[in-house]
């Protein structure tokens, strides 16, 4: 079909992924924590700065919220090195195809082609050398709202209504914001952008007090987490003189 692009790479022999083991002893580098939450104007899309190997530290300024065009994003957990080029095929996928068809791709087309590329890497994630286990979060356009979806690493695809998690730090925070959206002074569709970024910088940080593979805030390197929003006029990245003085202000205080 014209403008489908991940059918071009295959017809030039591209194939993501590998089926090939890990030598003995040899950890692979990892990255957690992420998280997807609806807010008043759309998603905010947040993840911790920390990539391990086993119980070293490789990296500690790691993002993972990564663009794929104007309107959504791909967080990743998992191995950085295979997610990363997920969303190299997936960022130059959308433009192939916004270029050809002279009309940007579908929301729908969007999530079938994260789910075929997840589909495509199941010989290395089973083998254990390229697990990748992401959201995906975006504005529909057409239907006028903010959506976010989650997966296996089979690339089965799930909607996350109202939140969605992954990484090792996941459980810490996935009965928080149960409890939030719950029973919280308000429900998480309805917080404002900074109450928004409080509750997320709150989340890692509970994350990274029982979670060693999550790395927390850093003040004196001025290190934050990664933390974005996707609302209609397209994606929007909370820079560090945002995150600090709220992270000072309503998180630190109480840590």
């Amino acid at each position: 079909m014209q403008g489908d692009f991940l059918q071009l790479l295959k017809e030039q022999g591209y194939q993501l992924g590998t089926s090939a083991s890990v030598r003995d002893g040899q950890e692979l580098t990892s990255g957690t924590t992420i998280l997807a939450m609806k807010y008043r104007d759309g998603v905010l899309v947040a993840g911790d700065r920390r990539a391990t190997a086993g119980n070293m530290v490789m990296y500690d300024r790691t993002d993972k919220v990564l663009e794929l065009d104007r309107h959504s994003v791909l967080a990743i957990a998992g191995v950085p090195a295979t997610a990363y080029e997920m969303v190299r095929v997936l960022e130059h996928s959308f433009k192939y195809y916004r270029r050809t068809q002279l009309q940007e791709l579908s929301f729908e087309g969007k999530l079938r082609a994260v789910s075929k590329l997840l589909k495509d890497n199941v010989a290395a994630a089973l083998a254990g050398t390229g697990a990748v286990v992401p959201i995906f979060a975006g504005y529909d356009l057409d239907q006028g709202t903010a959506k976010i979806f989650f997966y296996d690493i089979l690339g089965a695809e799930f909607e996350g209504v109202e939140y969605a998690v992954s990484g090792s730090g996941s459980p810490t925070i996935r009965g928080i914001l149960h409890y939030l959206n719950s029973w919280g002074a308000q429900p998480l569709g309805e917080l404002s952008e900074e109450d928004a970024v409080i509750q997320a910088l709150r989340l890692l940080t509970c994350a990274a007090e029982f979670d060693s593979a999550t790395g927390g805030v850093n003040r004196e390197a001025n290190l934050y987490p990664v933390v974005k929003f996707i609302t209609k006029a397209g994606v929007r990245v909370a820079p560090e003189t945002t995150l600090k003085p709220l992270f000072d202000a309503k998180v630190s205080r109480h840590v």
